[in-house]
């Protein structure tokens, strides 16, 4: 395989990662229009939501992402990457629609975690397959604009809700999430499976071949690291869970734990309740919701151009970049300024949120090794989801009344700044651990 990274590919580079483009804006549509329809939620008559039972069935879904997440590794296993990925979208797509039909709020809560299922698996088969597949030295700009997918999604849910939420209701706004099913023939028939998923399975052959159609590295070449036959094997099998913790990493692992659960409440439970926070502060509906298309709008820029800074001023200091915009937005909110000062602070707080999940799953894949970045931010993510599934249960304690505005924001600064203070204290890279190497192997004298 030592000539792997000189194929000429006679496949685009951009399919993959406009697939997955493609199904992580689903994927941030089916996530952003919950919240951009909660007005219309707890206005629906018949259904008796409260802003309580709303939150629950938000956090619902994000259990379901939670058990995605945790399945998707053994269905990897039975059904490959591409599969997943096309069971994932045809999932969450099915389940939308499902929404938008329900009769009553207990059905709809259903399919939404049904919908969370979905998503669960896709989120990281499609970073997965965009990292595999991204040339190794744009890798971290075009993982930053696959990941601008979500936030699109959530600017399409937002005008959407503007425009059809009024007159039309929200049933209309979940029926329009089952298009993305349309992606799903066409990636059974164009994605390729994962060559490193290939080779874990023995089809080697088969992985080769795709390699070499798309143009990808050796497999250690993609990493910078020495031919497999350099590197000495291990005396032991090692627990993939164990490596997070071994060689000095345990604190900073802890660490990430706690930073992405402070990440993840920020992000679910203000995306969940901005809209109806501007609804209770005297904003009308369709105001209301475009907070929403501007947080997310806000989201995606801030995720394009911290990619790009990341590449050179690393991911760390935009991670923390990010929290601490957050923070000041929302404190600066909480004064409740004019309508365009309102407009800003809610785009600088979508870099802040969304854009700071972004930047943190960069710096993640990039503190492990690469034997363990699969399950360093597959853990990550997974405890995060803790975060995730409490925000909006914790954002519907603050919403009622006419302080929803300056109660909100506060509330929500408080986890940022706890994943900015949290954040500063972690190390940029994983510590420098001297690998011992047989003394009859090495000249006397000689450095390591």
């Amino acid at each position: 395989m030592d000539n792997l990274d000189s194929r000429t590919p006679s496949r685009s580079a951009l399919l993959v990662p406009v697939l997955c483009w493609l199904a992580l804006t689903a994927d941030g549509y089916d996530l952003f229009a919950y919240g951009a329809t909660v007005p219309g939620l707890l206005a629906a008559p018949g259904w008796g939501a409260t802003p309580a039972s709303v939150g629950a069935v938000a956090s619902l879904g994000l259990v379901g992402m939670l058990c995605g997440s945790l399945v998707a590794g053994t269905l990897t296993d039975l059904l490959g990457r591409r599969r997943l990925f096309a069971a994932s979208v045809a999932l969450f797509s099915l389940a939308m629609l499902g929404c938008g039909l329900a009769p009553s709020f207990a059905v709809f809560a259903a399919f939404r975690f049904l919908a969370g299922l979905g998503i669960g698996g896709l989120l990281p088969t499609a970073i997965a397959l965009t990292s595999e597949f991204a040339a190794p030295q744009h890798r971290s700009r075009i993982l930053g604009a696959v990941l601008t997918g979500p936030p699109v999604g959530g600017l399409l849910a937002s005008a959407a809700s503007v425009a059809l939420l009024a007159e039309h209701g929200f049933q209309l706004v979940y029926g329009l999430g089952v298009i993305p099913l349309l992606l799903v023939p066409v990636a059974l028939r164009l994605l390729p499976e994962s060559p490193a998923y290939l080779r874990a399975r023995g089809r080697t052959a088969e992985a080769d071949e795709i390699a070499a159609a798309f143009g990808l590295p050796a497999p250690a070449a993609a990493f910078g690291l020495p031919a497999p036959a350099a590197v000495p094997a291990p005396a032991g099998r090692r627990s993939p869970v164990r490596t997070l913790f071994v060689d000095g990493m345990g604190p900073a692992t802890l660490g990430i734990w706690v930073v992405t659960i402070c990440s993840l409440l920020t992000l679910f439970g203000l995306s969940t309740w901005l809209p109806q926070i501007m609804r209770t502060a005297g904003y009308g509906l369709s105001s209301s919701v475009a907070f929403l298309l501007v947080y997310s709008a806000g989201g995606i820029v801030g995720t394009l151009v911290a990619a790009h800074l990341a590449q050179r001023l690393g991911a760390k200091a935009l991670v923390l970049t990010g929290f601490a915009a957050a923070t000041i937005a929302l404190a600066v909110l909480a004064a409740q300024p004019p309508t365009g000062v309102v407009l800003v602070l809610v785009a600088v707080a979508g870099f802040g949120g969304l854009g700071t999940q972004n930047l943190l799953n960069d710096h993640v894949a990039g503190f492990y090794p690469a034997g363990a970045r699969a399950t360093g931010l597959g853990w990550a993510l997974g405890v995060g989801r803790i975060g995730a599934i409490v925000g909006p249960t914790y954002g519907a304690l603050f919403v009622g009344g006419g302080s929803a505005v300056v109660a909100s924001a506060v509330a929500f600064a408080v986890p940022a700044l706890l994943g900015a203070l949290v954040m500063s204290r972690l190390p940029r890279s994983r510590p420098e651990v001297p690998v011992a190497v047989p003394t009859a192997s090495v000249p006397t004298g000689g450095a390591a």
